[in-house]
């Protein structure tokens, strides 16, 4: 059996269910070794949720800025456990939302963790990535995650470790440099890119993402600190939604996507470990539109498999060449 086909299974299989887990802060709290541990608090952030997404501007660290008012959104998430290779988790993120009687399906982010990673691919500037050794000392006992965007093209990844102490299961990683989010992006603000230090704690109904954001911008060629922000997103358990929208959404298209993370690394390892694609305020990537609207047409049954990914890969060949 071929990786991407091994892998295909693996998602379709994720996708209708069987890769599911339940969310459990006190097993994670009491379960076997440090590493199980630390797995079982990975996997309990899959489930189904109502998620609040708060961005606050607090301190400027320029005299001609004003902190913004605060950003609010949330809406209806999905996450499931689509590759467990023990020392290796993916989970895939999707929205679901509704409107005038729809169903729409947005797939978000995707994070991948590795235990005791000997290397972590992160965000180098504008357009361009790069991977990152660990040293064996560094590495030693901690977990990376990588964070890739809607179309699985790069967006940020850092290294870190798993505390499980006083009742609190929390993994916070070393600062890691990000591009801006859509919420920015799209306002053409003064500065071009976060310094975050990223939390990803349990919660007895769920799980919170907090970000220590640093909005840098740059002063005689030399990154400038502009703002501070505080990131709280809340993903509290909820499953009265249109679930199974989504998990089909993902049995349709999970072959596809499989397909598609495979071009990205192949791209990635033409580069030596560097990638070149090229930012869009509104979508994330050159590229998004294009392998997102490819996914949809599927699921409509409007395209096949097989040449909706050869478009896919074309794409983002011609994107990073």
């Amino acid at each position: 059996m071929s990786e991407l086909t091994r892998r295909a299974s693996m998602l379709a299989l994720a996708g209708a269910g069987v890769a599911a887990f339940t969310p459990s802060l006190a097993f994670a709290q009491t379960r076997g070794s440090a590493v199980e541990r630390d797995r079982q608090a990975i996997l309990a952030m899959a489930g189904d949720y109502h998620v609040r997404f708060n961005f606050t501007e607090t301190v400027a660290f320029t005299p001609d800025y004003t902190p913004r008012d605060p950003s609010r959104s949330g809406g209806h998430e999905s996450v499931r456990v689509i590759e467990d290779r023990g020392d290796f988790i993916s989970l895939q993120h999707w929205l679901v939302a509704q409107h005038e009687g729809r169903t729409f399906i947005i797939k978000h982010w995707r994070q991948d963790w590795t235990y005791q990673p000997r290397n972590v691919l992160v965000y180098e500037r504008r357009d361009h990535w790069r991977t990152e050794s660990v040293s064996a000392a560094a590495r030693r006992g901690v977990w990376s995650q990588t964070v890739w965007q809607t179309d699985d093209s790069p967006r940020y990844g850092g290294v870190g470790a798993w505390s499980h102490d006083a009742g609190r299961v929390v993994w916070e990683s070393a600062p890691t440099l990000r591009p801006l989010a859509r919420r920015d992006a799209v306002r053409n603000p003064v500065y071009s890119s976060y310094r975050s230090i990223n939390r990803h704690a349990l919660l007895p109904n769920g799980w919170v993402h907090e970000q220590d954001n640093t909005k840098l911008g740059e002063r005689e060629g030399q990154p400038q600190a502009v703002v501070q922000e505080d990131g709280f997103n809340t993903y509290l358990h909820f499953s009265d939604y249109p679930v199974a929208a989504g998990d089909a959404y993902w049995a349709d298209t999970a072959e596809y996507w499989g397909g598609v993370r495979q071009a990205w690394d192949e791209a990635i390892a033409r580069g030596r470990g560097r990638i070149h694609i090229a930012e869009l305020a509104e979508w994330g990537s050159v590229t998004s539109e294009q392998l997102m609207g490819l996914a949809d047409r599927i699921h409509g049954g409007e395209l096949g498999q097989a040449p909706a990914l050869g478009e896919a890969r074309a794409a983002i060949a011609q994107a990073t060449a």
